[in-house]
Order: C-alpha cells, then structure tokens, then sequence
C-alpha cells in the first residue's frame, strides 16, 4: 500500500512548493496594498473575514462529497479553479483599478475552492504514507510551506512595486499549473466508500459528525484550538499592520517580517521532522502553544524602537508553529478511518474557521480603537492560558490509533 511513498511527496511538495510561494505572494501583495490604500484595520478584518467565512460554513458539508470523490482529482479541480479566481482578478487590475466589493468577491470565491483543496490534501496524506510516519510528514509539508513561504511576501512586495498588484495575480495562475502537473504524476490509493448505492447526504453527514466525536481527546484538543483561533488568526492579518502603524516602517520592513517569521517555521518543520517520535503528539502543542503565546506578551509591550527585537520574537514565534499545526492534524490522521477523513478534516477545519471570524470582528474595532499592541499583548495571554490548561489535562488525554493497512484498498 505504501510502496515509494517518499517519491510521492517528493513530486507532490514540488508542485505545492510553486503554488504555495505565488499563494503567499499573493496574500501578501493583497494585504499590504489594502493596507497602505485604505489605512483601515477595520478593512483587512473585512478581506480576511471574506476568506474564512466560506471554508467555515461549507466545509462539514463539503467533507461529505469528498468522502465520496476521487481526493486527487478534487485537488487538481480546486487549484485549478483558484487559479481561474486570479487570473479574473489580475486582469481587472491590468485595466483599471477594481472596487473592495469585487477584490472582496473574488477572494470568497477562492476562499470556496480552497475548502475542498485543503482537506481533500490531508485526507490523501494517510492513503499515501505509513501511520508512524506522519508526523514526520507532517513536519515537512511544513517545511514547504514554510520555504514558500519565507520568499512569497519579498518577491510579492517586490513584483508589486516594481509592476502591479495585477502581474503578482498571474504569477499565481503559473504556480496553481505547475502544482497540477506534478499531482497528475502521483497515484493516490482511494479509500472504499462506506455510502450506499444511493446515499443519503444528510445521513452520510450525521455519521461523520458522530465518528468525529467518538474520540474525546481530539474534541478536546480541538476545543481548546478553537479558543486559540480566536486570538491567534488575526495576527496573519495584522503583521503588516503592526510595522505600518506601531513602528512606521514600510512594505520592506513589512515583508522582512513575513520572511523572518516563515524562516522560523522552516527551522521548526526541521525540527519536527527529526524529532517526530521523541515526544507525544499532545506535548509538541503545549509547548508550541506556550512558546507563542509568550512572543505575543512580549510583542505586546515592546517600544518602537525596537523594531529587531520584533524580528526576533516573531522568527521564534514561527519556529513554534510548525510544532502545533503538525501534530494536531497528525493525530486526526491517526485516529480515524481514511474513508471519514474528508468529513472529520473539513469539519475541524470548520471548527477552527468560525473560531476564527470571532477574533477577526472583535480584533478590528479594537485595534482602531486601543492600538495593534493590546491584541498581542491579549492573545498572548489567552494562548499561553490555553496551552497551560491543556499541559494540565494531556496526562488523561490518549488517542486511540486507527488499524493502519485495510482501509484505503481500491486504486485510484
């Protein structure tokens, strides 16, 4: 069943290398332009709330479909249509200036193919690699996420200065093919459909939401992730915020920033790649929890002269990320069946999402109305309080693993 499972992520993660760096130079360029056009943090809540709200909504009903569907086709037809949402946009900046309303438009759209490709990806990993294995995996689609991630925001305030926010749009169509091609290159084993002849949506749904809550330490854990959204989401939306209004400092400065704190989730996927098995799945998130919420803190009292020593708490704060996002999903991975992943990914996914909304209307007038700094200093507070809270339960906290080799049988 896992035969060269390493040369399929080989060629997956070199596709999703192109596509996740014009992605991220993308969200960038978009970001910083709102930011140094309108000024508003009431408006960077907007476009952000516009790119959630769609994943969270549809995506415990989209599980059901992509339970039912083949996951690498979904992929390719996701992609594909982000890429069509760019190309839209990017010509409407060629010809003339387009209003916050249709940027808003366009960004729900690919807010709604993103809701299939992001789950239908992870729900694919355990189809393609061993169950003990996943954490380090894990740890290195971190590790890609986090190289593209590094570049995107300075080649995208480079593209953009030097160009149009339209030429960073098009290069995110090129990125969105080459990621195509490589997936078209990889055979993915499909899990066998527990649905009838004639299944039931509503019934498939149901079962998916009961499987999900059949293991208490992943509701749990989830809960208490669901309370970390909150605070900690805003923040991808108000680095640039931070450099423009609390330091005065420009889209470079801005970038370096992004690029710094990506550079720390490079070195973090590293890590937990390496260090995969060293520890349980819960410790890595309370440590990783811990650790950004003290940046945060101590982001949220630092003066503005001390622009470096934001740098430098934002490279640790990334270098504690890749230790959250990558055991969490890994110990989804785990404990369920491959064909009831879609459901339960897209309905954490979900879960996560409309925390995240919460923090996004409530950051915005606060923001305006206190400063950038009291949202760090707030959500440092909230995640360190998490992380100590789950430190103290993760002693009862055991996940069951799922039997490993008879659930995805039927080639694609």
């Amino acid at each position: 069943m896992y035969t060269d499972w390493k040369k399929k992520f080989a060629f997956i993660f070199s596709g999703q290398l192109f596509s996740i760096l014009t992605t991220s130079m993308v969200q960038f360029s978009i970001i910083w332009h709102l930011t140094e056009t309108t000024q508003s943090a009431v408006v960077l809540m907007i476009a952000s709330l516009v790119g959630f709200l769609p994943q969270a909504l549809l995506g415990p009903f989209i599980g059901v479909w992509l339970d039912r569907w083949n996951r690498k086709l979904t992929m390719i037809a996701a992609d594909g249509a982000i890429a069509l949402f760019s190309l839209a946009l990017g010509l409407y900046y060629y010809f003339g200036e387009p209003g916050l309303g249709f940027v808003y438009l366009v960004l729900m759209a690919r807010s709604i193919a993103s809701s299939f490709h992001a789950p239908a990806f992870q729900a694919a990993i355990p189809l393609i690699a061993p169950p003990d294995q996943l954490t380090r995996v894990a740890g290195w689609q971190q590790m890609v996420f986090s190289a593209s991630t590094v570049l995107g925001p300075a080649l995208g305030i480079a593209v953009y200065s030097a160009t149009s926010l339209g030429a960073v749009l098009l290069l995110d169509v090129a990125g969105a093919l080459i990621a195509n091609i490589m997936l078209m290159l990889v055979k993915i084993p499909q899990p066998k459909s527990e649905a009838a002849e004639r299944p039931q949506f509503l019934a498939e749904f149901k079962l998916g939401w009961q499987t999900f809550i059949q293991v208490k330490p992943v509701v749990i854990i989830t809960v208490a992730t669901a309370v970390f959204s909150i605070a900690f989401m805003p923040l991808g939306t108000l680095f640039p915020f931070m450099t423009l209004s609390h330091f005065g400092r420009g889209g470079y400065s801005a970038s370096l920033v992004e690029a710094v704190f990506s550079a720390g989730m490079i070195i973090g996927g590293l890590l937990l790649s390496v260090v995969a098995s060293r520890w349980k799945d819960i410790s890595y998130i309370v440590m990783s929890m811990v650790v950004m919420g003290v940046t945060c803190v101590a982001s949220g009292v630092i003066s503005r002269e001390a622009f470096v020593v934001f740098v430098i708490l934002s490279f640790l704060m990334g270098a504690a990320a890749p230790f959250f996002n990558g055991p969490y999903m890994a110990m989804i991975q785990r404990a369920y069946d491959p064909a009831m992943l879609g459901r339960v990914i897209s309905l954490v996914t979900s879960i996560m999402l409309l925390s995240s909304p919460i923090g996004l209307l409530m950051a915005g007038p606060i923001v305006d109305k206190y400063g950038i700094q009291s949202w760090f200093l707030g959500c440092g507070i909230v995640t360190v309080l998490t992380g100590v809270v789950l430190f103290v339960l993760s002693k009862r906290l055991h996940v069951p693993e799922r039997e490993s080799e008879s659930a995805a049988s039927s080639a694609e």
